[in-house]
């Protein structure tokens, strides 16, 4: 397996700790009833969104899930956008009109999140097609959770990706469970990964919760994509702390589920592998978690200032195709 750079693992270090922070920040928020609506967090998971977008130009694409800040947060996208957007405010990143499980940020090449479990395998072939037609040597990756690659949508577009070499990378972050449905009561055979095999690309199985094994398959998938030789399929194991959605009971699974992530901590493992060789120590961490407390407090003060939209904000940035007016 290689390994990133110590200037990239520490650059990882600080990002897994900014999902993670900004995620906490956010469910406190909404406990308090300033976030309104939904919300679906990623706590636990901060490894596999780090090291996938690690792996990648700021040109690449992302296609996201419900369970989307942390890929966006990866992915370079402002704290202070996301934030207002899960306020709701205009000042948001789509105008308060995706928030939590829709937003976008085309600027950092974060297409979308999306409440509609495995549609990122269905538009990313999309997205693929168009690169490869343009010759520009982007890939896309694709988040999905372990239930919806029970669905059809994630068998056609990885057929798809696969019958016409596209440069997509699908990635399954399985957290073991879909809403409260188990992975080992609802998945055949098991492995998702395995499944790579039906429509002959690659299939890789890694541990979630360690961010360098992450990156290394993710960059292996990309560097094959650039080369024009199509998809991979990366089965990243990992273990969501939270429920499935914030105030979510959890009656369906045991508290040694969520002690075992605590254990496997993906933060705590890059901390101890840094200070082990020497690249990071107490006072350097502390001012890393400093400097992102900071930049989180600044997304709230501005969340909280921003305006809420207008009420004739509703008809801006809609779209309308009468076929009768060609």
């Amino acid at each position: 397996m290689s390994a990133p750079g110590p200037e990239l693992m520490v650059e990882m270090y600080a990002a897994m700790l900014r999902v993670r922070l900004f995620e906490e920040r956010a469910r406190e928020l909404f406990q308090r009833g300033r976030i309104p609506g939904f919300l679906h967090t990623s706590v636990g998971q901060e490894a596999v969104a780090v090291g996938v977008a690690a792996a990648l130009r700021t040109d690449d694409y992302v296609l996201s899930t419900h369970r989307g800040h942390g890929h966006l947060v990866a992915k370079g996208g402002s704290l202070r956008g996301l934030m207002a957007e899960l306020y709701g405010k205009a000042n948001g990143i789509c105008h308060g009109k995706g928030g939590t499980m829709h937003i976008a940020d085309v600027s950092v090449g974060y297409l979308g999140a999306n409440g509609v479990l495995a549609s990122g395998c269905v538009v990313a072939p999309g997205v693929g097609l168009s690169i490869k037609q343009r010759r520009s040597g982007q890939v896309v990756v694709t988040f999905f959770g372990d239930g919806a690659a029970n669905r059809g949508p994630f068998h056609e577009g990885v057929n798809l990706s696969a019958l016409w070499t596209l440069p997509v990378v699908f990635v399954c972050e399985n957290n073991r469970w879909a809403s409260s449905t188990a992975h080992t009561r609802s998945t055949a055979g098991g492995s998702i990964a395995a499944r790579a095999a039906g429509y002959g690309i690659p299939g890789e199985s890694v541990d979630g919760n360690d961010v360098v094994a992450v990156w290394d398959a993710v960059m292996r998938a990309v560097e094959r994509a650039r080369r024009g030789d199509g998809p991979s399929l990366i089965e990243a194991h990992t273990i969501r702390w939270v429920g499935h959605f914030e105030g979510d009971p959890q009656a369906y699974r045991g508290k040694d589920e969520v002690d075992e992530g605590r254990r496997r901590d993906p933060i705590a493992r890059l901390e101890r592998v840094l200070t082990e060789h020497g690249r990071l120590d107490a006072a350097h961490a502390a001012r890393i978690r400093e400097s992102v407390v900071a930049e989180i407090e600044d997304a709230v003060a501005h969340a909280e200032a921003s305006p809420l939209p207008r009420g004739e904000d509703a008809l801006n940035d809609l779209f309308a195709y009468y076929p009768w007016a060609d």
